[in-house]
């Protein structure tokens, strides 16, 4: 969490340099209201953007992963997320939605086709750590930063020449094209960030943080043979799964929007003895124990 705060406390320090060199004081005004009016408008719909994009289907309470995500989010101590399915080869899965209340689960076909039924729970409460640390509502602010800035540069040709800068023409060129692409840097460094604490909260609330290990290979081993058509054509919404689905992302770790996945399962093989699975109150239907299914699937 202390580096999500200084990753974003650079944001808000680019986000006012930039908007003063580039636009002064009028054109930082006018780019900020834009890009948060645009950005509370993605928030309050994005969930419902994001899962219409990809086709989700919404499962039935009577659902075995429905199921599996009410008894996790049990352990987590949060209120059932609505749960849906995604028509993919590709194994993956994301979180949605503004807030614990009015939060989304989805896994893709291929997810539990492929991947045992401990492997499912752990990227289930993975998906559900990104809901219990509100990593929706923060990467929407580094949104809403990385947005203003991008229409700053923008704005800068009209607003730049109203008031004497000092960096000069050339300067001004230079910062429309590198403010830009430093926001979007810091953006996707918070989005590293934040998958490393929900790979942490994820393995306390499956109770092992070995079943999300074996899930993130798994997931990465199919990924990268495997294409998601929806993901490829709207790759602005990559961040959202536990495994980047773009196949481009292996040849450029400086724009990746997550960590390297043998240093996440490095971190989770350092949990082992640390973490205790959290015992239901209710029947669970984890499994204790998790072959993988080769013929019949109870999933779909």
């Amino acid at each position: 969490m202390f580096k999500t705060a200084i990753l974003m406390a650079a944001m808000t320090a680019l986000f006012g340099v930039a908007g003063t060199a580039l636009a002064g004081f009028e054109g930082l005004l006018l780019a900020l209201v834009f890009a948060v009016g645009l950005n509370l408008f993605a928030w309050y719909n994005s969930d419902k953007m994001v899962l219409r994009m990809y086709g989700a289907k919404e499962v039935s309470s009577g659902h075995p992963l429905h199921n599996m995500v009410a008894d996790l989010s049990l352990n987590a101590s949060l209120p059932t997320p609505k749960v849906y399915e995604i028509q993919s080869d590709q194994p993956n899965a994301f979180a949605t939605g503004r807030n614990p209340e009015n939060a989304a689960v989805a896994a893709t076909t291929g997810l539990l086709q492929r991947l045992g039924q401990n492997e499912i729970a752990a990227v289930m409460a993975h998906e559900l750590a990104h809901i219990k640390n509100r990593d929706t509502t923060i990467m929407v602010v580094a949104a809403t930063f990385a947005g203003a800035i991008s229409m700053l540069a923008n704005f800068a040709m009209f607003f730049g020449n109203r008031r004497n800068n000092n960096i000069g023409f050339v300067g001004l060129i230079a910062m429309m094209i590198l403010a830009p692409l430093a926001a979007s840097l810091i953006q996707m460094a918070i989005s590293r960030s934040r998958e490393y604490q929900a790979d942490r909260l994820g393995a306390e609330i499956c109770g092992n943080p070995m079943w999300l290990a074996s899930a993130l290979k798994s997931i990465q081993g199919f990924a990268s043979k495997i294409d998601n058509h929806k993901a490829e054509q709207n790759p602005s919404t990559a961040h959202m799964f536990i495994i980047n689905p773009l196949h481009a992302h292996a040849y450029d770790k400086l724009f990746s929007t997550h960590p390297s996945t043998a240093n996440r399962v490095a971190a989770l093989e350092q949990m082992i003895g640390e973490v205790r699975p959290i015992q239901s109150t209710q029947k669970t239907s984890i499994p204790k124990s998790g072959p993988r299914r080769k013929r019949k699937n109870p999933w779909i």
